[in-house]
């Protein structure tokens, strides 16, 4: 291994790479071309995310409620609080909406004001029977529609919050979904293609308002979304990094060398995803963007050094082989510490973050071998650069602000320290007022209209999240004796006064509504039988469940009536609310349902979210730990000294405690996307500690281990790369802040903010620490020959 990364080694592979040219060149085609055609196996996620790993105690019980209920998630509805729709017109209009959905092979049924049924108590044979509440033939008047909306208020309390809003406001009517369409493709054919354009059509020609929501259509137009984004990042950060570039460098030629090795790596990546068989999810979608901004530096230290080459001896073969030999090594380090940030991900066990660790890791080591095949192929087949590409070598701005970084840590030192001792006290305040979020919905566009609509139906229905109540009863038939129906009863009387759930519906409400058809529909006797009234709920329940065209009311309890489910719709609410939700039902649910012969179970989407964010906050120490840990093990293979590992890390560590202290001034909560902060920007900001230190150790050995004849000139020479890819990382990562989801703007501007609090402790801050600490660490023994030998200089 020694040898391995010598500098012989770097040496005889530039040597290689410049003698093979053509041959590279072929093969980096084919393989481009190769992977091209894997595009038509990417495919984007209609799934929901799941932060837990599969074998989680919650996602067991979710598995076993979607087999025996199917899924929680295939509800879509359509409201509209508008006072037209009680007119004949736009009342029929409505109905005939509905209608059309219903045709709809991807429906399973559609339940509304216009084809909503009552229980009617039938004499001969004595049975409950659904019976149409209108006329489905009749041509109704203004005066029938009043009186229709008087019963729905007044007669049947079993639709309130159900069909008609608590407040007797809005009327909605559901959609339910084959569970074969909720993930899969078909949803989106479905609400793109038939949902959207029939809903825009009904709006032009009704003159009515109405809100479309669900989880069906969320996720839908979420992803789309997603979708819509990957394009915009991709060329804002083309656009954003390419105009830096050239702003530093003042070369087109330059420039466009650049954009195209990223521009290839993009390529590469779209090819990894089809590949490997990947889905493109809100993490994924950002690895191409990502790839451009983590590659531009690259490209700017290979330039960079070939540049000063020429410009210090004029011979291009000469300053192509040393920028494989001199730089190759250093990059391939930077490059794999910034991989490490990644691939920590793999331990979560979440397959949504194991896949976006896996692809990042892999990509940004691929990026890092195109960059070293294709600038100095491209650069030897060109002629050397004129005087004009290499101004910018002595900017006189870019002069002073290396003047200040060295008078800092030449005289001010003290007021350094100071800085880093109050930054750090202040910080460490901030992270105690961080909070944990777990909200499904936070990161949705907040602007977009289905975003909209989903917070008028939570005004009016109070949810559209579902929560699912799964009670086992371990009898065959349990369900529907008295006593559970009692236990049931005072359930729902709990969840009842949580203002942020919605009514509850289950098969409680079909027995109190059998009470009342049985007394001839009074709504007074809407309410449990009493045990001498319970003869005649067993075959209304028995007929009920055979009955054909009400699957979506008697889908609460299994065909062994052994299992019931419980449903409320839960508001847009963070991880604390549902975590006191949690806490006040779980002792009551224990109370009313013994354990010794009840299994009830909390489940649904939403709360599998919250554990999942849970779980990954309990696991973000280890994975950063472990980025930190393999990242200090790089540290001791190049540099062999348990005090430079310190060092090196200190600086590194301090821009992380600032970003979490200013996430609790600024009111972030640490969530799903803003986890990923801390291990991206370690990984990336390390980049610059390995650059400066492998030109430190340089410096020591041409000037006899002294420290202070070493640290300035280094900074003189690093300085510069140091600030261009700074400022290219810091604007690369600001163009996820026009995204249009919370969690991306807020991954784009934190990982920026702890890059560039990064540049600065790894240029004030290191060389600071190295020369006050110069008689603990100058000497042979500290820098003695790494295995990795990625800081020898050869002439």
């Amino acid at each position: 291994m020694q040898k391995l990364f010598s500098f012989g080694f770097w040496n005889t592979l530039a040597s290689a790479i410049l003698r093979n040219r053509i041959l590279i060149i072929v093969l980096l085609a084919v393989a481009t071309f190769l992977l091209a055609l894997q595009w038509k196996n990417m495919r984007f996620s209609y799934s929901e995310a799941n932060l837990l790993p599969d074998d989680a105690e919650i996602n067991q019980q979710f598995e076993t409620f979607t087999e025996r209920f199917g899924s929680d998630g295939n509800l879509m509805m359509i409201g509209t609080d508008d006072e037209k729709l009680f007119t004949p017109k736009h009342f029929q209009s409505w109905k005939n909406l509905a209608d059309t959905i219903a045709t709809f092979s991807e429906v399973k049924s559609v339940s509304g004001i216009h084809n909503l049924q009552k229980l009617v108590k039938k004499e001969n044979p004595k049975r409950f029977d659904f019976d149409f509440i209108l006329d489905q033939d009749k041509e109704l008047s203004e005066t029938d529609l009043k009186e229709y909306k008087q019963t729905l208020i007044n007669d049947l309390p079993f639709y309130k919050g159900l069909i008609i809003s608590p407040n007797n406001r809005t009327v909605q009517t559901a959609i339910y979904l084959h569970d074969s369409v909720v993930n899969s493709s078909l949803r989106k054919d479905f609400v793109v293609d038939k949902i959207i354009p029939l809903i825009d059509d009904f709006k032009a020609t009704s003159d009515m308002e109405i809100h479309v929501s669900g989880m069906p259509y969320i996720r839908t137009l979420n992803s789309e979304n997603i979708v819509g984004e990957i394009q915009w990042f991709v060329l804002a950060a083309l656009f954003v990094t390419s105009f830096i570039f050239f702003f530093f460098f003042r070369s087109f030629r330059a420039t466009l060398i650049a954009m195209f090795t990223v521009v290839v790596g993009v390529m590469w990546a779209f090819g990894f995803i089809g590949l490997l068989g990947f889905e493109i999810t809100v993490l994924t979608a950002v690895i191409p963007p990502l790839i451009i901004i983590i590659g531009i530096p690259n490209c700017i230290f290979l330039i960079n050094k070939y540049q000063q080459e020429i410009k210090k001896h004029g011979n291009q073969a000469k300053s192509l082989q040393r920028v494989i030999t001199k730089v190759g090594n250093a990059t391939l380090m930077t490059n794999l510490t910034t991989a490490s940030g990644f691939i920590t991900f793999v331990l979560t066990g979440s397959e949504l973050l194991m896949e976006f660790g896996i692809l990042a890791s892999i990509n940004i080591v691929t990026i890092f071998v195109l960059s070293l095949l294709i600038i100095p192929i491209i650069y030897s087949y060109m002629p050397p650069p004129r005087e004009k590409h290499l101004k910018h070598l002595g900017k006189q701005w870019i002069g002073g602000f290396v003047d200040w970084i060295v008078k800092m840590v030449r005289f001010r030192r003290v007021t350094i320290y100071f800085a880093t001792v109050a930054i750090l006290v202040i910080s460490v305040i901030g992270i105690y007022k961080i909070k944990v979020s777990g909200s499904i919905l936070e990161d949705m566009p907040q602007k977009a209209e289905f975003f909209q609509d989903l917070k008028f139906f939570e005004k009016e229905f109070e949810g559209v999240l579902p929560l699912e109540v799964m009670i086992d009863t371990k009898k065959k038939n349990g369900v529907i004796k008295l006593s559970t129906l009692k236990k049931m009863e005072r359930l729902e009387s709990e969840l009842n006064d949580i203002d942020e759930l919605s009514k509850p519906l289950s098969v409680v409400n079909l027995a109190k509504y059998s009470k009342q058809a049985y007394y001839n529909g009074k709504e007074k006797y809407y309410q449990l039988p009493t045990r001498g009234e319970r003869n005649f709920m067993m075959p209304y329940l028995k007929s009920l469940s055979e009955g054909e065209g009400q699957s979506s009311i008697t889908s609460y309890v299994d065909s062994t009536g052994q299992f019931a489910r419980m449903t409320v719709f839960m508001q847009d609410i963070g991880t604390d609310e549902i975590e006191k939700i949690e806490e006040r039902l779980l002792p009551e649910i224990d109370k009313i349902f013994p354990p010794d012969r009840y299994n009830v179970s909390l489940t649904g989407k939403a709360l599998i979210y919250q554990k999942g964010t849970y779980y990954l906050v309990n696991n973000l120490l280890l994975s950063l730990g472990l980025a930190i840990l393999l990242i200090a093990l790089f540290m001791a293979w190049m540099f062999r000294s348990f005090r430079m590992i310190l060092i090196s890390l200190l600086p590194n560590l301090l821009p992380l405690i600032m970003t979490a202290g200013m996430m609790g001034y600024i009111g972030i909560p640490i969530k799903p996307s803003t986890i990923l902060v801390f291990s991206i920007a370690f990984g990336i900001s390390v980049d610059d500690t390995i650059h400066f230190l492998a030109k430190y150790r340089q410096e020591l050995k041409a000037n006899n281990w002294k420290i202070r004849r070493s640290v300035y000139p280094t900074l003189r020479e690093t300085a510069v790369s140091m600030f261009y890819t700074s400022i290219v990382l810091f604007f690369g990562f600001s163009v996820f802040m026009i995204s249009s989801f919370g969690g991306t703007v807020a991954l784009g501007g934190l990982v920026s903010a702890a890059l560039l609090f990064a540049m600065l402790a790894n240029l004030l801050l290191l060389p600071s620490l190295l020369l006050s600490l110069e008689r603990n660490i100058a000497n042979k023994k500290t820098f003695r020959k790494p295995q990795m030998n990625i800081i020898d200089d050869e002439e």
